[in-house]
Protein backbone atom coordinates (compact mmCIF):
# COMPACT_ATOMS: atom_id res chain seq x y z
CA UNK A 1 0.00 0.00 0.00
CA UNK A 2 3.00 2.04 0.90
CA UNK A 3 4.38 2.09 -2.85
CA UNK A 4 0.73 2.43 -4.41
CA UNK A 5 0.69 5.87 -2.34
CA UNK A 6 3.78 6.83 -3.58
CA UNK A 7 3.09 6.30 -6.92
CA UNK A 8 -0.04 8.71 -7.09
CA UNK A 9 1.79 11.51 -5.11
CA UNK A 10 5.09 11.24 -7.37
CA UNK A 11 2.84 12.55 -10.68
CA UNK A 12 0.97 15.09 -8.29
CA UNK A 13 4.33 16.67 -6.81
CA UNK A 14 5.64 16.77 -10.89
CA UNK A 15 3.16 18.39 -11.90
CA UNK A 16 2.26 20.92 -9.35
CA UNK A 17 6.21 21.63 -9.06
CA UNK A 18 5.68 21.76 -13.54
CA UNK A 19 2.57 24.79 -13.20
CA UNK A 20 5.31 26.28 -10.24
CA UNK A 21 7.88 26.77 -12.95
CA UNK A 22 5.76 27.72 -15.55
CA UNK A 23 4.05 30.89 -13.24
CA UNK A 24 5.26 34.23 -14.40
CA UNK A 25 7.20 36.12 -11.79
CA UNK A 26 5.16 39.40 -10.51
CA UNK A 27 8.07 41.52 -12.02
CA UNK A 28 10.07 40.72 -14.96
CA UNK A 29 13.95 40.93 -15.34
CA UNK A 30 13.21 44.32 -17.95
CA UNK A 31 11.15 45.80 -15.55
CA UNK A 32 12.97 49.83 -14.87
CA UNK A 33 11.39 52.71 -13.47
CA UNK A 34 12.86 56.21 -14.08
CA UNK A 35 12.41 59.12 -11.69
CA UNK A 36 12.85 62.23 -13.59
CA UNK A 37 14.24 65.34 -11.22
CA UNK A 38 16.41 68.65 -11.12
CA UNK A 39 19.17 70.17 -9.03
CA UNK A 40 19.66 66.26 -8.97
CA UNK A 41 23.28 67.61 -7.39
CA UNK A 42 21.32 68.59 -4.26
CA UNK A 43 21.29 65.98 -0.95
CA UNK A 44 17.38 66.22 -1.26
CA UNK A 45 17.37 64.32 -4.35
CA UNK A 46 20.19 62.08 -2.99
CA UNK A 47 17.89 61.39 0.11
CA UNK A 48 15.03 61.00 -2.25
CA UNK A 49 17.51 58.52 -4.46
CA UNK A 50 17.81 56.66 -1.13
CA UNK A 51 13.99 55.73 -0.74
CA UNK A 52 13.99 55.01 -4.61
CA UNK A 53 17.00 51.91 -4.08
CA UNK A 54 15.34 50.90 -0.91
CA UNK A 55 12.13 50.44 -2.52
CA UNK A 56 13.67 49.02 -5.92
CA UNK A 57 15.90 46.70 -3.74
CA UNK A 58 12.60 45.38 -1.96
CA UNK A 59 10.50 44.78 -5.01
CA UNK A 60 13.49 43.36 -7.07
CA UNK A 61 12.99 46.05 -9.95
CA UNK A 62 15.40 48.34 -11.55
CA UNK A 63 14.84 52.25 -11.19
CA UNK A 64 17.08 55.62 -11.39
CA UNK A 65 17.54 58.99 -10.37
CA UNK A 66 18.09 61.10 -14.01
CA UNK A 67 17.99 64.76 -14.31
CA UNK A 68 20.17 67.96 -15.01
CA UNK A 69 22.60 68.92 -11.72
CA UNK A 70 21.47 72.47 -11.59
CA UNK A 71 18.41 73.80 -12.19
CA UNK A 72 17.93 73.70 -15.46
CA UNK A 73 13.74 72.91 -16.85
CA UNK A 74 14.85 72.81 -20.24
CA UNK A 75 17.62 70.14 -19.57
CA UNK A 76 14.91 68.27 -17.21
CA UNK A 77 12.50 68.11 -19.62
CA UNK A 78 15.22 66.81 -22.38
CA UNK A 79 15.86 64.32 -19.63
CA UNK A 80 11.81 63.34 -19.24
CA UNK A 81 11.70 63.14 -23.01
CA UNK A 82 14.51 60.34 -23.04
CA UNK A 83 13.20 58.38 -20.43
CA UNK A 84 9.72 58.65 -22.15
CA UNK A 85 11.61 56.91 -25.37
CA UNK A 86 13.09 54.00 -23.44
CA UNK A 87 9.30 53.38 -22.56
CA UNK A 88 9.63 52.08 -19.27
CA UNK A 89 7.90 50.56 -16.60
CA UNK A 90 7.03 53.68 -15.32
CA UNK A 91 8.04 57.84 -15.08
CA UNK A 92 8.06 59.64 -11.50
CA UNK A 93 8.43 63.38 -12.28
CA UNK A 94 9.16 66.43 -10.14
CA UNK A 95 8.31 68.96 -12.31
CA UNK A 96 10.17 72.40 -12.81
CA UNK A 97 8.05 74.34 -14.67
CA UNK A 98 4.41 72.79 -14.72
CA UNK A 99 3.90 74.01 -18.55
CA UNK A 100 6.34 73.04 -20.19
CA UNK A 101 5.91 69.47 -19.19
CA UNK A 102 2.39 69.25 -19.55
CA UNK A 103 2.06 67.54 -22.86
CA UNK A 104 5.10 65.85 -22.64
CA UNK A 105 3.49 64.14 -19.86
CA UNK A 106 0.07 63.70 -21.81
CA UNK A 107 2.16 62.30 -24.58
CA UNK A 108 3.81 59.64 -22.34
CA UNK A 109 0.16 58.52 -20.59
CA UNK A 110 -1.19 58.05 -23.79
CA UNK A 111 1.21 55.76 -24.42
CA UNK A 112 0.33 53.59 -21.84
CA UNK A 113 3.38 54.88 -19.72
CA UNK A 114 2.19 55.62 -16.11
CA UNK A 115 3.86 59.09 -14.79
CA UNK A 116 3.29 60.45 -11.32
CA UNK A 117 4.32 64.19 -9.90
CA UNK A 118 7.00 63.93 -6.85
CA UNK A 119 7.44 67.19 -4.89
CA UNK A 120 6.55 69.32 -7.87
CA UNK A 121 3.29 69.07 -9.09
CA UNK A 122 1.92 70.15 -12.79
CA UNK A 123 -1.11 69.83 -11.95
CA UNK A 124 -3.22 70.30 -15.36
CA UNK A 125 -1.69 67.54 -17.10
CA UNK A 126 -2.88 63.76 -16.96
CA UNK A 127 -0.01 62.72 -14.43
CA UNK A 128 -1.98 59.96 -12.34
CA UNK A 129 -1.41 61.54 -8.83
CA UNK A 130 0.94 63.48 -6.86
CA UNK A 131 3.36 62.65 -3.84
CA UNK A 132 4.89 65.12 -1.85
CA UNK A 133 4.57 68.02 0.60
CA UNK A 134 1.30 69.96 1.04
CA UNK A 135 3.45 73.42 -0.05
CA UNK A 136 0.25 75.80 0.33
CA UNK A 137 0.24 74.96 4.78
CA UNK A 138 4.07 74.73 4.29
CA UNK A 139 4.16 78.44 2.95
CA UNK A 140 1.87 79.21 5.60
CA UNK A 141 3.56 77.53 8.39
CA UNK A 142 6.63 79.41 7.14
CA UNK A 143 5.23 83.10 7.40
CA UNK A 144 3.23 82.30 10.49
CA UNK A 145 6.65 81.18 12.06
CA UNK A 146 8.65 84.30 10.94
CA UNK A 147 5.82 87.10 11.99
CA UNK A 148 5.93 85.20 15.66
CA UNK A 149 9.77 85.51 15.30
CA UNK A 150 9.14 89.63 14.11
CA UNK A 151 6.80 90.16 16.90
CA UNK A 152 4.25 90.71 14.33
CA UNK A 153 5.86 93.56 12.73
CA UNK A 154 8.39 94.06 9.92
CA UNK A 155 9.63 94.17 6.71
CA UNK A 156 10.66 90.85 4.97
CA UNK A 157 12.41 89.47 1.95
CA UNK A 158 11.19 85.73 0.70
CA UNK A 159 13.68 83.84 -1.59
CA UNK A 160 11.72 82.36 -4.72
CA UNK A 161 11.43 80.31 -7.94
CA UNK A 162 8.47 81.95 -9.18
CA UNK A 163 7.93 79.54 -12.21
CA UNK A 164 7.90 76.24 -10.19
CA UNK A 165 4.82 75.07 -8.87
CA UNK A 166 5.42 74.22 -5.89
CA UNK A 167 7.10 77.13 -4.71
CA UNK A 168 4.38 79.44 -6.19
CA UNK A 169 2.28 77.39 -3.72
CA UNK A 170 4.80 78.00 -1.16
CA UNK A 171 4.22 81.62 -1.96
CA UNK A 172 0.68 81.68 -2.05
CA UNK A 173 0.53 80.23 1.69
CA UNK A 174 2.74 82.73 2.86
CA UNK A 175 0.39 85.70 1.26
CA UNK A 176 -2.38 83.85 2.75
CA UNK A 177 -0.66 83.51 6.22
CA UNK A 178 0.35 87.04 6.68
CA UNK A 179 -3.30 88.65 6.39
CA UNK A 180 -3.38 88.06 9.84
CA UNK A 181 -0.66 89.78 9.96
CA UNK A 182 -0.87 93.20 8.40
CA UNK A 183 2.00 95.08 9.77
CA UNK A 184 4.63 91.73 8.33
CA UNK A 185 5.18 93.36 4.67
CA UNK A 186 6.97 91.39 1.62
CA UNK A 187 9.13 94.29 0.77
CA UNK A 188 11.03 92.13 -1.76
CA UNK A 189 11.09 88.84 -4.52
CA UNK A 190 14.04 87.26 -5.14
CA UNK A 191 14.10 84.54 -7.65
CA UNK A 192 17.53 82.63 -7.31
CA UNK A 193 16.89 79.91 -9.80
CA UNK A 194 17.78 77.54 -7.25
CA UNK A 195 21.17 79.23 -6.95
CA UNK A 196 22.71 80.03 -3.45
CA UNK A 197 25.13 82.27 -4.92
CA UNK A 198 22.38 83.92 -6.54
CA UNK A 199 20.52 84.44 -3.05
CA UNK A 200 23.94 85.48 -1.36
CA UNK A 201 24.60 88.00 -3.83
CA UNK A 202 20.82 89.29 -4.07
CA UNK A 203 20.96 89.20 -0.33
CA UNK A 204 24.10 91.47 0.03
CA UNK A 205 22.60 94.07 -2.21
CA UNK A 206 19.75 94.36 0.22
CA UNK A 207 22.35 94.16 3.43
CA UNK A 208 23.82 97.31 1.79
CA UNK A 209 21.25 99.58 0.42
CA UNK A 210 17.98 101.13 1.99
CA UNK A 211 15.69 97.93 2.32
CA UNK A 212 17.44 96.16 4.88
CA UNK A 213 15.05 93.31 5.64
CA UNK A 214 13.84 92.69 8.96
CA UNK A 215 13.53 89.12 8.01
CA UNK A 216 14.19 86.72 5.07
CA UNK A 217 11.99 84.09 3.82
CA UNK A 218 13.83 81.38 1.94
CA UNK A 219 11.13 78.85 -0.40
CA UNK A 220 13.38 76.94 -1.53
CA UNK A 221 16.74 74.89 -0.01
CA UNK A 222 19.27 76.78 -1.66
CA UNK A 223 18.47 80.14 -0.91
CA UNK A 224 19.08 79.83 2.88
CA UNK A 225 22.80 79.33 3.23
CA UNK A 226 23.02 81.74 0.31
CA UNK A 227 21.22 84.11 2.83
CA UNK A 228 23.20 82.99 5.93
CA UNK A 229 26.62 83.42 4.16
CA UNK A 230 25.49 86.97 3.11
CA UNK A 231 24.82 87.98 6.69
CA UNK A 232 27.88 85.83 8.03
CA UNK A 233 29.86 88.41 5.77
CA UNK A 234 28.60 91.14 7.39
CA UNK A 235 28.25 89.93 10.93
CA UNK A 236 24.31 89.76 11.24
CA UNK A 237 23.85 86.25 11.81
CA UNK A 238 21.00 86.30 14.74
CA UNK A 239 19.99 89.33 14.01
CA UNK A 240 18.14 88.84 10.84
CA UNK A 241 16.05 85.79 11.18
CA UNK A 242 15.93 83.63 8.15
CA UNK A 243 13.50 81.19 7.34
CA UNK A 244 14.41 78.08 5.02
CA UNK A 245 13.35 74.83 3.71
CA UNK A 246 14.79 71.31 3.89
CA UNK A 247 16.89 69.70 5.48
CA UNK A 248 20.37 70.36 3.38
CA UNK A 249 23.72 69.72 6.03
CA UNK A 250 24.80 72.91 4.99
CA UNK A 251 21.28 75.03 6.53
CA UNK A 252 21.29 72.44 9.43
CA UNK A 253 25.22 73.95 10.05
CA UNK A 254 24.06 77.16 9.56
CA UNK A 255 21.07 76.56 12.25
CA UNK A 256 23.89 74.96 14.89
CA UNK A 257 25.76 78.39 14.16
CA UNK A 258 22.52 80.81 14.65
CA UNK A 259 22.27 82.20 10.97
CA UNK A 260 18.98 80.34 10.15
CA UNK A 261 16.19 80.28 12.60
CA UNK A 262 14.50 77.41 11.16
CA UNK A 263 13.95 74.87 8.59
CA UNK A 264 10.90 73.37 7.19
CA UNK A 265 11.92 69.98 6.85
CA UNK A 266 9.88 67.68 3.68
CA UNK A 267 10.20 63.81 3.49
CA UNK A 268 12.10 63.30 0.72
CA UNK A 269 13.34 59.97 1.05
CA UNK A 270 9.06 59.17 1.72
CA UNK A 271 8.59 60.27 -1.42
CA UNK A 272 10.95 58.48 -3.67
CA UNK A 273 10.05 55.55 -1.44
CA UNK A 274 6.42 55.04 -1.86
CA UNK A 275 6.25 56.96 -5.36
CA UNK A 276 7.93 53.97 -6.92
CA UNK A 277 5.65 51.55 -4.84
CA UNK A 278 2.51 53.60 -6.53
CA UNK A 279 3.94 53.40 -9.76
CA UNK A 280 4.58 49.64 -9.50
CA UNK A 281 0.91 49.27 -8.58
CA UNK A 282 0.07 50.90 -11.38
CA UNK A 283 2.08 49.28 -13.74
CA UNK A 284 0.45 46.13 -12.49
CA UNK A 285 -3.10 46.87 -12.50
CA UNK A 286 -2.27 45.71 -8.74
CA UNK A 287 -5.74 48.16 -7.39
CA UNK A 288 -8.69 46.62 -9.11
CA UNK A 289 -11.48 48.64 -8.66
CA UNK A 290 -11.38 48.92 -12.28
CA UNK A 291 -9.74 46.69 -15.01
CA UNK A 292 -6.90 48.98 -16.24
CA UNK A 293 -5.58 52.62 -15.01
CA UNK A 294 -5.08 53.13 -19.13
CA UNK A 295 -8.85 53.00 -19.64
CA UNK A 296 -10.68 53.85 -16.03
CA UNK A 297 -12.37 57.01 -15.96
CA UNK A 298 -10.48 58.20 -13.16
CA UNK A 299 -7.24 56.97 -11.68
CA UNK A 300 -7.36 53.60 -9.12
CA UNK A 301 -4.99 55.67 -6.90
CA UNK A 302 -5.49 58.22 -4.54
CA UNK A 303 -5.04 61.40 -6.49
CA UNK A 304 -3.02 63.58 -3.90
CA UNK A 305 -0.71 62.33 -0.68
CA UNK A 306 0.53 64.38 1.32
CA UNK A 307 4.04 63.26 2.64
CA UNK A 308 3.85 65.73 5.93
CA UNK A 309 6.79 68.58 6.95
CA UNK A 310 8.26 69.63 10.45
CA UNK A 311 10.15 72.30 11.50
CA UNK A 312 13.38 72.22 13.10
CA UNK A 313 15.11 74.90 14.83
CA UNK A 314 18.27 74.75 17.66
CA UNK A 315 16.19 73.88 20.35
CA UNK A 316 15.45 70.33 18.36
CA UNK A 317 18.26 70.44 16.13
CA UNK A 318 20.21 67.67 17.83
CA UNK A 319 17.77 65.12 18.29
CA UNK A 320 16.61 65.65 14.60
CA UNK A 321 20.14 65.09 13.97
CA UNK A 322 20.19 62.08 16.04
CA UNK A 323 17.62 60.83 14.30
CA UNK A 324 19.11 61.07 10.36
CA UNK A 325 22.50 59.22 11.53
CA UNK A 326 20.95 55.80 10.83
CA UNK A 327 19.16 57.38 7.18
CA UNK A 328 20.27 55.61 4.46
CA UNK A 329 22.26 57.07 1.85
CA UNK A 330 22.18 55.84 -1.98
CA UNK A 331 24.81 53.76 -3.37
Amino acid sequence: MKIRHAHVLLPAILLGSLLTACQQPYHQPEERYVFVAFNTGLPYWQEAEAGLNDAAKQMGVKAELVGPAAFSPNDELTAFQQAVAQKPAGIMLSAANPDIFKDPINTAVLQGIPVICVDADSPDSKRVMFVGTDNFRAGQESAKRMAEVLGGKGNIAVISIPSQFNISERMRGVSEALKKYPAVKITKTIDDKGDARVADDAISALLHGKDKPDGIISLEASGGSGAADALHIVSLEGKVPVLTFDKDPETLDWIQRGAITATIVQKPYVMGYYGLKFLDDLHHNAVHEFKDWRTAPAPPMPAWVDTGTAIVDKNNLAAFREALAAHPKPM
